[in-house]
């Protein structure tokens, strides 16, 4: 038995960490990944769509973890003509480094129960 998937890739371990808090999803893979996108673009609407969302979409995530967090996570500049833009604050910058060492824990602590559940999957 190889241990392949369907279309023959080997199968993979993603643990997706969900931070919730006060009724919202606070901060999950999603909302990290957009947050890696403001900080290399410096705009939440070339974020948005290196991401492959809407602009909308993207202001929503940032409003609902602005308000989910102590600190705001993203800083915002209005203005036309090349001034304006968006950046991740220091605890944004912080917060992104935590949910990606979180991820990289489950990743790890996960890891001897999936390489004994790889063994028992189909082809």
């Amino acid at each position: 038995m190889t241990g392949r998937s369907a279309r023959g890739a080997p199968p993979r371990l993603r643990p997706r960490l969900r931070i919730e808090a006060g009724g919202e999803i606070a901060l999950g893979p999603g909302k990290a990944d957009l947050l890696a996108a403001i900080a290399a673009a410096g705009s939440i609407r070339a974020a948005a769509d290196q991401l492959g969302m809407s602009y909308a979409r993207a202001w929503q995530l940032v409003r609902v973890m602005n308000a989910s967090f102590a600190a705001p996570l993203v800083a915002t500049a209005r203005g036309g003509g090349g001034h304006g833009g968006a950046r991740l604050t220091a605890a944004g910058a912080r917060v992104l480094d935590l949910y990606r060492a979180m991820e990289a824990g489950a990743a790890a602590g996960a890891a001897p129960a999936f390489a004994r559940l790889r063994r028992l999957l189909g082809k």
